[in-house]
């Protein structure tokens, strides 16, 4: 009777996630999309296709960040887990690896392995791994990926039930490092696509916007651990 009651409310939470989170999230990214993807300018598919997920993933990667210390401002305090971040975490994820995918190709069509070392026209590198700033760009990109990977396949109910709450939210914070690793891969291509100044701008106010904001919610939250230890002594 329990296991029945439960299956029946989790199929009901998953409905509403689908309803309230998946497809109005499906609905804004295709359409965002796709006037992006016709705004630019160039001809080239797959640049555009690189492009448009790239910014449309850091976007939603920034808004899982900022989900919490919204939580805050409203004088909410976010659970470990949030369906909504969830969910919002889970099209990042699609679409950071779709870009991976699709910007492999951009540059040396056909050879992605030269992302991160160098070509028989490069020998005159002793050190066979690229460590100019595409490589740097690259190298980051990919730790970045991996990350990715890993949050995706564990931003599930299973897997905080198989890890429990504490683990699992550890698990969890490897989204700063993501968000670093995205950092640098974004600033990096900026530099090497030499890109206009309002994608940079975009860029920049995302990383600012989600360090003060971050950094507001650690100081929120350590006061609040600090108001809790002076109430038992």
């Amino acid at each position: 009777m329990k296991d029945t009651q439960t299956k029946k409310l989790r199929l009901g939470r998953l409905s509403r996630r689908i309803i309230q989170h998946h497809l109005p999230l499906l609905a804004v990214l295709a359409l965002s999309t796709f006037l992006f993807y016709r705004s630019l300018p160039q001809k080239d598919v797959i640049w555009k296709l690189s492009f448009v997920t790239a910014y449309s993933a850091l976007l939603l990667l920034v808004a899982t960040l900022l989900i919490g210390p919204w939580e805050l401002l409203r004088g909410r305090r976010p659970g470990v887990s949030s369906d909504l971040r969830r969910d919002v975490g889970i099209w990042a994820g699609i679409l950071g690896i779709i870009h991976t995918g699709v910007g492999l190709f951009v540059h040396l069509r056909g050879r992605p392995w030269l992302y991160f070392v160098y070509g028989k026209t490069e020998r005159h590198h002793i050190f066979p791994l690229r460590h100019d700033l595409f490589g740097f760009s690259n190298d980051s990109g990919l730790i970045g990926t991996v990350i990715l990977v890993l949050l995706l396949a564990t931003s599930n109910d299973y897997s905080l039930r198989r890890f429990g709450r504490a683990k699992w939210k550890q698990l969890q914070r490897w989204n700063y490092l993501l968000f670093a690793a995205v950092a640098l891969h974004s600033f990096g291509y900026q530099t090497i696509e030499k890109q206009r100044a309002p994608f940079v701008a975009v860029v920049i106010a995302c990383v600012v916007i989600t360090l003060l904001l971050q950094f507001y919610g650690f100081r929120v939250s350590r006061a609040g651990i600090a108001r809790q230890r002076l109430s038992r002594v």
